[in-house]
């Protein structure tokens, strides 16, 4: 992660490598087989739409809600300040089913509603995420990954590659705030070349 931010929007960091680190996948679900992060009300509401969620399961997931999380730890990167982690069974997030499916976003789907009306924002945001306050590269869970971006990429890049994502995450304001940052960013590093 890069450590040169000298912007924020709606109080959060923006690392400027969002800009130019390329990204497209094809994996079919990978970034979930080390499970992912939850807020502590995401999981509260997972598990208060429990039923809901086990008719989306599939064999290779279990049923068993006290077998879905981890043990709740701090981390002000949460809204709550408390993340919790997804337990894997079956080498995968316990929400992703045999097929690479995400059983939290197939229900939103059943239901007529927006995919991710369900789904804990760090599943959202992959492959950014927030760390240590700043909107950045989740390049650490990348780089544990065998497909998703490791074939010839494309010419997109996070921000290209996420733009619903970050309208969701920061709203249209926030976005387009962000986008004029990437035209200053850029228009500040060629004046710098020309220098």
């Amino acid at each position: 992660m890069s450590e040169n931010f000298t912007k924020e929007i709606n109080g959060l960091k923006i690392d400027p490598q969002i800009f130019s680190f390329p990204f497209a996948c094809k994996c079919n679900g990978e970034c979930c087989n080390y499970g992912v992060y939850t807020d502590k009300k995401e999981a509260e509401m997972i598990l208060s739409i429990q039923d809901k969620v086990k008719t989306m399961m599939d064999d290779s997931q279990s049923l068993d809600v006290s077998a879905w999380f981890e043990a709740p730890e701090e981390d002000e990167d949460f809204d709550s300040g408390v993340a919790v982690g997804t337990q894997i069974i079956n080498g995968k997030c316990t929400f992703l089913d045999k097929n690479g499916l995400c059983s939290l976003q197939k229900l939103a789907y059943s239901e007529n509603q927006h995919p991710w009306k369900y789904k804990p924002l760090y599943c959202i945001l992959f492959p950014l995420t927030v760390w240590n306050g700043a909107l950045t590269v989740d390049d650490e869970h990348i780089d544990r990954l065998k497909h998703c971006n490791k074939f010839p990429v494309s010419n997109a890049t996070m921000v290209d590659y996420c733009k619903d994502e970050l309208i969701h995450f920061l709203g249209e304001k926030g976005y387009t705030e962000l986008i004029e940052y990437k035209n200053e960013y850029f228009e500040s590093i060629k004046e710098g070349v020309n220098k």
